[in-house]
């Protein structure tokens, strides 16, 4: 575990109806489904409580990135989110890219025996916990942490 920093991390996947969150333990040993945030005009004061319950050190938001490598509105929607939460948390947030999370959380449920309709509740819980692993495991493997940092708006630019 050279140059990883010890805490508890949230993952969390933003989408235009629901938001996914996950949480590691300190350790950065196992990620585990939290809940699924409705997209609402609260749900940044929400995952800012989650934060405080778990003592959070940090939160990983999935940055969608087209396959290509190119953004989308969809990207540009979770910098937006990222940020609205980094100001209601206080805590230091990164964007993490996180492609394929999604299709990897649907293939693992399948392969749980879930169908796609029995899913839907906890596919987001899912692909937080895919991004938030990804993260872990960059940091573990090059002692750098994941993605790039949300900046602090209450520091000038």
């Amino acid at each position: 575990m050279s140059g990883f920093r010890p805490g508890v991390r949230l993952g969390i996947d933003v989408g235009k109806a629901r938001i996914g969150v996950a949480r590691c333990d300190r350790d950065g040993l196992l990620a585990v489904p939290v809940e699924t945030v409705p997209r609402t005009d609260a749900a940044a004061a929400h995952i800012a409580r989650l934060a405080d319950e778990y003592s959070a050190m940090e939160l990983l938001v999935g940055l969608p990135i087209s396959l290509s490598g190119g953004e989308t509105a969809s990207t540009d929607d979770a910098r937006a989110f990222a940020s609205e939460v980094r100001a209601a948390s206080g805590v230091e947030v990164r964007l993490v890219d996180e492609r394929l999370s999604t299709v990897s959380a649907h293939a693992a449920l399948r392969d749980a025996g879930r169908s796609q309709r029995s899913s839907r509740k906890i596919v987001d819980q899912v692909a937080a916990v895919v991004l938030l692993q990804q993260a872990i495991d960059v940091e573990k493997s090059t002692g750098a942490p994941a993605g790039v940092a949300v900046p602090d708006p209450q520091e000038p630019a």
